[in-house]
């Protein structure tokens, strides 16, 4: 979780990662160092570039987690019990109701190559508390090493 009190590159964020409890020592703190952007090159992923911007960095915590992801359907939710519940959907046509499409394409992004658009709704709660309702929601697959986007 990723929170910053104006514009992301003005900094003075506070992060809070959360790890699935099914990883084992080895794998939990694999994903903590890449999470924060420690694995990876100065600048080459999206995880060190907002790691830079944060002045707290809060205990990672490990929790269950549910998670479904459809990134073709522009569908996912995600709820870890008593902190976040967070769903995405497709965008409607406000002519209609119909679900409208669109995507981004990104050939020399750092955080993704395409990503498919949709509507999110999120709720968290503890240390950090974020709340949105039919905000803008990203769904794509990620494929990165510790230098960056795999294309």
């Amino acid at each position: 979780m990723l929170k910053w009190p104006g514009e992301i590159i003005q900094g003075n964020g506070t992060q809070q990662v959360i790890i699935d409890e099914r990883a084992d020592d080895d794998q939990r703190e694999a994903l903590r160092k890449i999470l924060h952007g420690e694995s990876t090159a100065p600048g080459a992923t999206h995880f060190y570039v907002y790691n830079s911007t944060m002045s707290e960095v809060l205990e990672t915590l490990s929790k269950p987690i549910k998670l479904a992801i459809d990134v073709d359907a522009r569908q996912g939710r995600i709820k870890i019990p008593d902190m976040v519940e967070s769903e995405g959907t497709p965008i409607s046509s406000p002519m209609d109701g119909s679900e409208s499409r669109s995507r981004i394409h990104l050939p020399n992004g750092f955080e993704y190559t395409y990503a498919e658009m949709g509507a999110g709704t999120t709720k968290t709660t503890g240390s950090i508390e974020l709340e949105f309702s039919e905000s803008y929601g990203q769904f794509n697959v990620l494929h990165m090493n510790q230098d960056g986007v795999i294309r």
